[in-house]
């Protein structure tokens, strides 16, 4: 199989995918339906394993669609986009789950609105994988911080933690499939495909943007996702919907990986 026919491939995979896990998924809520849950804590954290494997398996499924943009130059599909109402609204679907893990999440946005051309699944896809690695990375007490601004023409999004940093040595190959393997940095289990990072980087380049990464060891890592301050309206509209959720939980889809089974019993999506 060529690589053409190979990324022709993936978003079938991954329909394929979604399909045989939203029909476990259903499967599983009737063998152990939700009010059975609310009684029996241990049927709720053995359910709680089950769906978290279909939330990471959603998840991967979701990444081998995207991945194809690692193998294509995808033409840019943008619309007007307001980045502190999006920015907003995820950073509060994902500060609860974060906070329940000891950490201390804050959010930085001077700006109420803040418009430009860009993909609102793409950024969607990119603030989880960044969120996603920060609280995976990031023992209980640290911070993460998330801004939103503008500067330089440009605008600017940051996801900032207090983990372990990344060595100088590495630094080169974060942003290549499976970088952060053999890299001396603990992987918490489920250590994940290694797309994240790249598929961020070319999701980022399709809008037109760059994705940079400082940090040093002991000191935490900074992620930061520049896009070109346009003014509305000179953009490319589509009406092409890349949501790979399929009615599951978007912020326990997002963070699929860095939440431990707990985060996936009933109550503590209530």
């Amino acid at each position: 199989m060529n690589p053409d026919e190979l990324s022709a491939l993936l978003p079938h995979l991954s329909s394929y995918l979604r399909i045989c896990l939203n029909n476990i998924q259903v499967a599983a809520r009737l063998l152990a339906p939700r009010e059975d849950r609310e009684k029996d804590p241990a049927l709720d954290a053995r359910a709680a394993l089950l769906d978290q494997g279909c939330y990471q398996l959603i998840r991967m499924a979701g990444n081998l669609t995207t991945a194809r943009l690692l193998a294509e130059d995808a033409p840019p599909r943008l619309q007007d986009c307001d980045l502190a109402a999006l920015v907003t609204r995820l950073f509060e679907e994902v500060e609860y789950l974060a906070s329940g893990q000891g950490l201390d999440m804050r959010l930085i946005c001077p700006a109420d609105r803040l418009v430009c051309p860009a993909s609102q699944e793409a950024l969607e896809q990119i603030f989880y994988n960044l969120i996603s690695n920060a609280v995976k990375f990031t023992p209980a007490g640290g911070v993460i911080t998330v801004s939103l601004r503008r500067a330089y023409h440009r605008v600017l999004l940051t996801v900032e933690d207090t983990g372990p940093g990344i060595p100088e040595e590495a630094l080169s190959r974060v942003f290549t499939f499976d970088s952060l393997k053999n890299t001396g940095i603990p992987q918490p289990p489920p250590a994940g495909l290694g797309l994240g990072l790249p598929l961020c980087r070319s999701m980022a380049a399709a809008m037109g943007g760059t994705l940079m990464v400082e940090s040093s060891l002991g000191k935490g890592s900074r992620f930061t996702l520049s896009l070109p301050d346009q003014q509305p309206g000179r953009v490319v509209l589509s009406d092409v919907s890349t949501d790979y959720a399929g009615g599951f939980n978007h912020a326990l889809l997002g963070l699929a990986d860095a939440m431990p089974p707990q985060a996936f019993q009933i109550r503590m999506q209530d």
